[in-house]
């Protein structure tokens, strides 16, 4: 999406494109915190509104979710914790499941948006 369309809604009620990608922040640093790793989350503007400081905030969300999940084995990934309260007590690869899975569904939307703006998403476009 390019810069100028990062504050695009889809619809007033929604959130902007942009948004949409620091909701994902969000959800995955209140989800990775919970896992119990070791390696310290990482300092991120959640106020973010320029392209440049949201690819960034998400960059340093998905580095922090490799290096914490690079902390456990197999065992460990299976064992429960407490997870944010939108989840409750639950596995580590569950938490981390849930991550991904949401990361995918807000990224389901994304592409409305871009769609509604003309630009085809990246995965739908073909190589010639």
């Amino acid at each position: 999406m390019p810069e100028d369309k990062f504050g695009y809604k889809s619809t007033p009620a929604q959130r902007s494109y942009g948004e949409q990608v620091m909701h994902v922040v969000q959800v995955n640093q209140a989800l990775l915190g919970t896992l119990g790793a070791k390696t310290p989350a990482p300092t991120i503007d959640m106020k973010a509104t320029t392209k440049a400081g949201i690819v960034e905030a998400l960059r340093q969300s998905y580095d922090y979710g490799e290096a914490a999940l690079k902390e456990f084995n197999d065992a460990a990934l299976t064992q429960a914790v407490a997870g944010p309260r939108f989840i409750g007590q639950a596995t580590r690869i569950r938490i981390a499941n849930f991550a991904m899975t949401h990361s995918m569904d807000i990224y389901g939307q994304m592409v409305v948006y871009l769609r509604l703006n003309g630009i085809v998403p990246p995965a739908s476009r073909r190589e010639n």
